[in-house]
């Protein structure tokens, strides 16, 4: 399968596959050849292939480690495509690490992150973008996510990326075909049916990328910042957004010195809020750090929300952390306390104009504060009706973006072939970087590092 990398007989593997701390079952996973000595020395015999056998697992004297049930399954019909044994213990941290002792002493060796996995990418189990679902499964802050997750798995994700691929093959191949036959006479129909068929893929990809983006706000969500001066009801809001009382609130200016982080699901998309220190001139040296580190966590956010209160409304301080705020990052301003203020004849709602949003909300009644969900929801890029949503990573965009740039290319060069061809072939290339097709060594290495020990 392409150009993935030779890595010679690979050693027999073995690692605890259950969380780490007590539980009713434990499970050791072993992958490799030596999985069939590894049953004969823990279990005296070679249970039949993928049938459950319960059994004494034994030391090297002979004595009882535990009891359970050993599962084996012969390659390569197994999850690596290796011979694979499971034993299924009681869940002790001590049971458990001597069961892992036994496996050591008979010849393998402690497995690294994700190596089970890794495996079975090597082996032509799973492609790349499946193998990276695995993870994100493990990982997955809701069941939205999840069920995402669980479709890359399946493999629907890079159903369509092979869709465009094939697309490009066959252009491919016709391109090749005339540069092969020049002396054959060129249809200009032959050009047109071409640039047709190009922008039928670019459409395709833009659908792609579009669906993969979502997969990549469910999976990642928005970084969220709270900022404004002390005492406007940041903490509140946060509160409020949270639905739990994980800031401090009180009517003293300065209360918040450090960060305080909350994490909510909004349609499934993970919302990572930070209520900041409260923006002043202070001579207060531990305020000062915290209103330094402010700035800090700003520089690195997806998005802001400036507090104020209602009643005032934006004056000058606000208008210099506004002057501060990155070019680029997505900000609205939220007027809080309408509770108190609505006499005056506050305005209600969400109002927009332009680039800048007004949210009017209450966080001590909740007023307003479904607008100001639905304006988190579209900075992170969500839209409705995504039932069909894959999961997907930013290395995944990127490589879509790339191989538009080569098509965009490759829409100015549909005339010469030999320039052509090669726009098509590296829009391939960074499409099948997706797959695993062709993917370096070391960025294997990156991705499989960043799973869990025994998966």
């Amino acid at each position: 399968m392409g150009a993935k990398v030779s890595r010679g007989t690979p050693d027999t593997i073995a690692a605890i596959a259950t969380p780490a701390g007590r539980g009713g079952i434990g499970v050791i996973r072993v992958s490799g050849s030596l999985a069939k000595h590894i049953m004969l020395g823990i279990l005296g015999s070679t249970p039949e292939p993928r049938q459950a056998t319960f059994g004494a697992f034994q030391d090297g004297a002979g004595a009882a480690i535990d009891q359970g049930i050993a599962l084996h399954f012969s390659a390569p019909h197994s999850y690596t495509g290796e011979d694979i044994l499971e034993l299924q213990g009681h869940g002790g941290p001590a049971v458990m690490a001597r069961l892992l002792r036994r496996c050591l002493e008979l010849g393998c060796r402690l497995a690294r992150p994700g190596e089970f996995t890794e495996r079975a990418f090597l082996n032509d189990k799973l492609d790349l973008a499946q193998a990276e679902s695995v993870a994100d499964l493990i990982e997955a802050g809701s069941e939205e996510a999840a069920r995402s997750a669980a479709r890359t798995l399946t493999g629907e994700f890079s159903k369509r990326v092979h869709q465009l691929t094939d697309a490009l093959t066959a252009l491919r191949m016709h391109v090749e075909a005339c540069i092969d036959f020049p002396e054959e006479e060129i249809d200009p129909a032959d050009r047109a049916a071409q640039q047709i068929k190009l922008e039928q893929i670019r459409v395709l990809r833009a659908d792609l990328a579009r669906e993969a983006r979502q997969g990549v706000v469910l999976r990642d969500g928005l970084t969220v910042v709270l900022i404004g001066r002390p005492n406007v009801g940041k903490s509140s809001l946060l509160n409020c957004l949270a639905g739990d009382e994980v800031a401090i609130v009180t009517p003293v200016a300065g209360t918040t010195r450090d960060h305080v982080r909350a994490t909510i699901h909004l349609e499934g998309v993970p919302i990572h809020l930070i209520d900041t220190a409260g923006l002043r001139d202070t001579d207060d040296p531990v305020e000062k750090i915290g209103i330094a580190r402010t700035w800090a966590t700003i520089e690195r956010a997806g998005a802001a929300l400036l507090i104020a209160e209602a009643g005032e409304m934006a004056g000058r301080s606000e208008a210099e952390i506004l002057q501060r705020l990155p070019a680029n990052l997505p900000s609205a301003w939220v007027y809080n306390k309408i509770d108190l203020y609505r006499p005056s004849g506050v305005s209600r709602g969400t109002l927009r104009s332009g680039r800048d949003v007004s949210v009017f909300v209450s966080a001590l009644t909740g007023e307003g504060i479904d607008g100001l969900r639905a304006w988190l929801l579209e900075t992170a890029g969500w839209h409705p009706g995504s039932e069909g949503v894959f999961l997907a990573r930013e290395r995944h965009m990127m490589a879509l973006a790339t191989a538009e740039s080569h098509l965009e290319s490759a829409s100015t060069t549909v005339a010469q072939y030999e320039l052509f061809a090669e726009d098509l072939r590296l829009a391939q290339m960074a499409l099948t970087s997706i797959t695993g097709q062709f993917t370096p060594d070391d960025l294997l290495g990156e991705i499989f590092s960043r799973f869990c020990i025994g998966k």
